[in-house]
């Protein structure tokens, strides 16, 4: 165990390394939620209450960026390129990697959300989160699903080259129905029932309600219901279907 630990530990310490020293992941899967943030803040300057909206929303967004997309990307990526295989073919624990891995992500999305939570407090006006356990219940909740729902979504993805198209092909609409949804009391009901049955608008609302609200976890357990329900289905089919091997030569 202490052996699995310390190997799961350098693991994390390369998976570090190599994420700062590949500038288009950083950039899409932590400094773009992070540019939407500025950029929303600048145009809803003065709008408290548009603002109390944004914040939660770019949390969750960022707990979706640094999880699913970025997951998807790089396992895919590893597969394709014959990494995994070579990998697997190592004396390194299947659990140490994959710890060094999950460790990776989870510490991507504590620094978005702290970056989040303090831009806030300082920039936009909010005040510290009214509830912490929620909030740190809902973003391990979060952070449980989508990473699953990353894994299992790249073996969807028969190549590399065509990742950014299956990626977008979910991330963008996902994000843009939750969005809309959350922020518009007009939304059609087809399209909120849709949302309601994502896993990232009840993400938002959970966050909204810790952040800005304080309503208590009592209130939000339907959205964690949902999360949860996403992230069991995520990681059925993440362990069911994860292959080492490259889907094709």
């Amino acid at each position: 165990m202490a052996d699995a630990l310390t190997l799961g530990w350098r693991q994390y310490r390369l998976e570090r390394r190599m994420f700062w020293r590949n500038p288009s992941a950083a950039f899409f899967n932590f400094l773009l939620p992070l540019l939407f943030l500025g950029g929303g803040g600048a145009i809803l300057a003065g709008n408290q209450h548009e603002l109390n909206r944004l914040i939660p929303a770019i949390a969750a967004m960022s707990v979706m960026s640094t999880t699913f997309t970025a997951l998807a990307y790089n396992i895919v990526f590893l597969r394709e390129r014959g990494v995994l295989k070579r990998i697997r073919g190592t004396p390194l624990p299947t659990g140490s990697y994959f710890g060094g891995v999950a460790a990776n992500a989870v510490t991507n999305t504590a620094l978005q959300i702290a970056i989040v939570v303090l831009a806030g407090k300082l920039i936009f006006g909010i005040g510290w989160p009214r509830d912490w356990p929620e909030l740190i219940v809902f973003v391990l909740v979060g952070v449980v699903c989508l990473t699953a729902l990353g894994v299992a979504f790249a073996h969807a993805i028969p190549n590399f080259e065509s990742t950014a198209a299956y990626v977008n092909a979910v991330f963008l609409p996902v994000v843009f129905i939750s969005f809309y949804v959350f922020d518009s009391k007009s939304a059609p009901g087809f399209l909120r029932q849709i949302a309601e049955a994502l896993p990232l608008k009840p993400l938002i609302d959970g966050l909204y309600g810790a952040i800005v609200t304080g309503s208590g976890m009592g209130s939000h357990l339907d959205a964690l219901a949902v999360i949860a329900l996403w992230g069991v289905f995520g990681l059925f089919f993440a362990v069911r279907g994860f292959s080492w091997e490259q889907s094709r030569t």
